[in-house]
């Protein structure tokens, strides 16, 4: 089944232009929000109190906060977990006190609820975890763009390997904007998220890029610009079909997921719009601003120097 019944004849690259002063204002806004909210940071970033609770009945999970909050601990994160009769608590660094007496009493301010509920599981997370955590996503996203910038360099050229960094770049920047601006969650799993969207939104440019190195060595005489345009209209159906397709599995795992997937979704889905976005109109533009023409993508000429000596 085709989506698009016929080959389209969009010019991409005539509105570069326009779509580079969005790109500069949406990461401009990206990073204010990064500067003047900041990040909503999980328990693995700063530290706090985890119990999974099981219950052996369903739950309502606003009884639990209002119970939580009742008896002193304030600021608390409650939400199903897998199902409605197991329920996740988190709870920010509380300074003194055992661990297991720390357990116990969250667990009798949950008795009146269901005399039955036990933990499942508790753990207690350090802040220095959290800095390790966060500092290991880092480099890991560095070294990331490093490879892609090194990769993409030895398969097409360097001119196509600033375009891939670029619009990785941008679609990190503003994946993490988003979560500032509004504030959701970053956990471990968002971090993990973050990187997937780099992979996909990778994978998508390199396909384009090699139907535009595959035009520019078969149609001879025609300009840069018009070259990219015919390339990304010729992927132009399979870019839809990816994309829709994984933002429909994504939708239904937003609203089916519950909470314990939100974060992850919400990252994956705005990752993947401005995935697909950059791939056209951030990483093919870098590369036809710097330049790239048909010549740069041409195997060298043998060395024929030292023909004229043979016997």
């Amino acid at each position: 089944m085709r989506v698009l019944s016929r080959e389209t004849h969009f010019k991409f690259m005539d509105r570069r232009g326009l779509a580079a002063i969005i790109s500069a204002v949406l990461v401009i806004a990206s990073i204010a929000a990064l500067l003047i909210k900041g990040l909503n940071f999980g328990i693995e970033f700063t530290g706090g109190v985890e119990l999974e609770a099981g219950f052996s009945q369903p739950t309502d999970v606003q009884e639990v906060r209002d119970r939580l909050e009742a008896a002193g601990f304030e600021d608390s994160q409650v939400l199903y977990f897998g199902s409605r009769q197991n329920i996740m608590i988190r709870i920010p660094p509380r300074d003194g006190g055992d661990s297991n007496e720390l357990r116990e009493s969250m667990l009798d301010v949950l008795r009146p609820l269901d005399s039955e509920v036990a933990a499942n599981r508790f753990s207690v997370v350090f802040p220095q975890i959290g800095a390790e955590v966060a500092e290991a996503g880092s480099l890991a996203m560095i070294f990331v763009l490093i490879m892609i910038f090194m990769y993409i360099m030895f398969r097409f050229q360097w001119r196509f390997s600033l375009g891939a960094v670029a619009a990785l770049v941008h679609d990190v920047i503003l994946t993490v904007g988003f979560f500032a601006l509004f504030q959701f969650q970053v956990d471990a799993s968002v971090i993990a998220a973050v990187l997937a969207v780099v992979g996909y939104s990778l994978n998508d440019t390199v396909v384009v890029f090699d139907r535009i190195r595959e035009n520019f060595l078969s149609l001879r005489g025609e300009s840069p610009a018009g070259v990219i345009d015919r390339s990304i209209n010729q992927m132009l159906a399979r870019t839809i079909i990816t994309g829709v397709t994984t933002l429909l599995v994504l939708t239904a795992l937003l609203v089916l997921g519950g909470e314990a997937v939100r974060s992850f979704s919400v990252a994956l889905i705005c990752g993947i719009v401005v995935g697909t976005y950059s791939s056209i109109y951030v990483a093919s533009a870098v590369a036809l601003w710097m330049g790239v023409s048909a010549k740069d993508l041409m195997p060298p000429e043998p060395d024929e120097s030292g023909l004229d000596d043979l016997p």
